[in-house]
């Protein structure tokens, strides 16, 4: 799963708004210490929802011009709880060190000017991953970053 993830820069960012309709973005992210990282500004939709209801899915999912078959795209979903990280503690400034390290350190330095702009944490719950056709995983392991053979059986509440 790592190695799949760190080959794409952004995630879509899946949430529920106030009416419990979903909503989908995107946004850079960051993952370090098991733990998924994006960037955002209060005024954007996912940003409100997140705010609303911590629950979350991120999405990975292969370049439509390098898959060998468009019907067996690779991707992974994550569910995720998710968690605002208060300005100018240790860890917003270590994980903006980071963004700045994987993007445009310039744009990071502009961006974290900007007090609307808030870094949310993102801790996996459950997920899965499909890399072709007849390769399906369920996502499981201590730190929920290890492929486990899928089966006929569906926990959807996470895999240890």
């Amino acid at each position: 799963m790592k190695e799949f993830i760190a080959t794409i820069q952004t995630t879509i960012i899946g949430t529920l708004d106030a009416k419990g309709l979903p909503f989908s973005s995107y946004a850079p992210y960051i993952y370090d210490a098991n733990r998924f990282y994006v960037y955002i500004s209060d005024i954007a939709t996912h940003a409100k929802n997140i705010q609303r209801n911590p629950k979350a899915s991120l999405f990975f999912v292969e370049d439509e011009s390098k898959t060998e078959n468009v019907f067996a795209r690779k991707r992974v979903s994550l569910q995720c709880d998710s968690q605002k990280i208060e300005r100018g503690s240790d860890r917003f400034e270590e994980v903006l060190g980071l963004f700045a390290e994987k993007f445009d350190a310039k744009m990071v330095g502009t961006l974290k000017k900007m007090l609307d702009f808030n870094l949310y944490e993102f801790k996996v719950t459950y997920g899965e991953a499909t890399f072709g056709f007849g390769k399906a995983y369920f996502i499981g392991g201590k730190n929920m970053d290890e492929l486990v053979e899928r089966t006929g059986d569906n926990p959807h509440h996470g895999v240890k």
